[in-house]
């Protein structure tokens, strides 16, 4: 695979047939979020949380460039995570943003148009399974004085990451919504020492990758290419 991924990579710019196949998938990809967004209830200012993920070689200074892209179109980045994928050889950016479908294909196509980018696609959360990570320090001292210490880290099923004479962590995964409320929970009841919530994570409800299925009709037509 990894051989076939750099070929594809040389070759991006020169056969006209790779570009058709990338062409191909964004049409598939566009309607595909754009029945999502119907049943995506949006905020009040009348944008959609928008999850744009990117496929590409962990390439130095490519996350800069893909910054700069929303930075021109003002876009604000809500969360962003960079992770290895399931496609050897080949990293996932994640990225949130809150926008219109018509400016977020604009994005998306500018960001798909760079070489070192494999494939970009935009999602609303109907088409993902995603989870944020938090953690909350608090004072140990007021954490014990604190009545229904069990219920409440039964209720957000949070769990008890570290524990010492003065502080303690505690660590919640799940969504926005949820690593929120106890954000605030906590803030009115003991007071809250330190927080962090980390950027989105979120694989598709697909079987596999969706990069996977481009590479492989990529493929497909270099192998076609080289026996003509």
């Amino acid at each position: 695979m990894k051989t076939n991924i750099q070929q594809t990579k040389e070759e991006k710019t020169e056969r006209p047939s790779v570009q058709e196949a990338k062409g191909a998938a964004s049409s598939q990809d566009e309607g595909d979020a754009k029945s999502a967004e119907q049943k995506n209830p949006k905020p009040k200012n009348g944008k959609t949380l928008y999850t744009v993920i990117i496929f590409s070689e962990n390439t130095v200074g490519l996350l800069n460039q893909i910054a700069i892209i929303f930075t021109r179109r003002q876009l604000n980045i809500e969360t962003l995570s960079v992770s290895p994928s399931a496609v050897s050889g080949i990293h996932k950016f994640t990225v949130t943003t809150f926008a219109d479908e018509e400016l977020m294909k604009k994005v998306v196509k500018q960001i798909d148009k760079r070489v070192d980018i494999l494939k970009a696609y935009y999602n609303t959360d109907e088409d993902l399974i995603h989870q944020e990570i938090a953690l909350y320090k608090l004072s140990t001292e007021l954490f014990l004085q604190m009545g229904g210490v069990e219920d409440l880290v039964r209720k957000y099923n949070a769990r008890v990451l570290d524990m010492n004479e003065s502080s303690v962590v505690l660590e919640k995964s799940g969504h926005y919504e949820e690593t929120q409320s106890l954000f605030q929970e906590l803030s009115e009841r003991v007071g809250v020492l330190q927080f962090i919530r980390s950027g989105r994570i979120a694989i598709t409800k697909s079987r596999m990758e969706r990069l996977s299925d481009m590479l492989a009709s990529i493929e497909e037509q270099i192998g076609k290419n080289k026996k003509q």
